[in-house]
């Protein structure tokens, strides 16, 4: 099957379905793993794209600033779609904990004004 006969099958799927295609690509794409991990001593022991120091937070953030996927990924060459996937899927499995490293961000920018 080519990639536009895939968009097509896709795009013609119902909501929930859409839903189960995404939980399917999301485990293929991590092998069983969110490859997010978090370190001591690494970004403040944050949730980071493994192999990295970017923190899902920065990421979320971004994106509540309204950048895309496409942008993120020029942004950050070095990482892949899988990578941004398994953000996208750890920020909405840890909402609690990407809010207060966001809110601990926001405080520590506004104690450098």
């Amino acid at each position: 099957m080519k990639v536009q006969e895939l968009e097509n099958e896709l795009l013609a799927l119902e909501p929930t379905e859409k839903a189960e295609a995404i939980q399917i690509l999301t485990k293929t794409l991590s092998n069983g793993s969110l490859g997010i991990t978090k370190t001591l001593g690494v970004m403040g022991g944050d949730a980071c794209i493994d192999k990295t120091r970017l923190p899902v937070w920065l990421f979320v953030s971004l994106r509540h600033q309204g950048a895309t996927d496409a942008e993120l990924l020029n942004m950050y060459p070095h990482i892949s779609a899988a990578d941004l996937v398994n953000v996208w899927a750890y920020a909405d499995a840890h909402p609690d904990e990407i809010e207060t490293a966001l809110r601990e961000q926001e405080e520590a920018m506004q104690q450098e004004i």
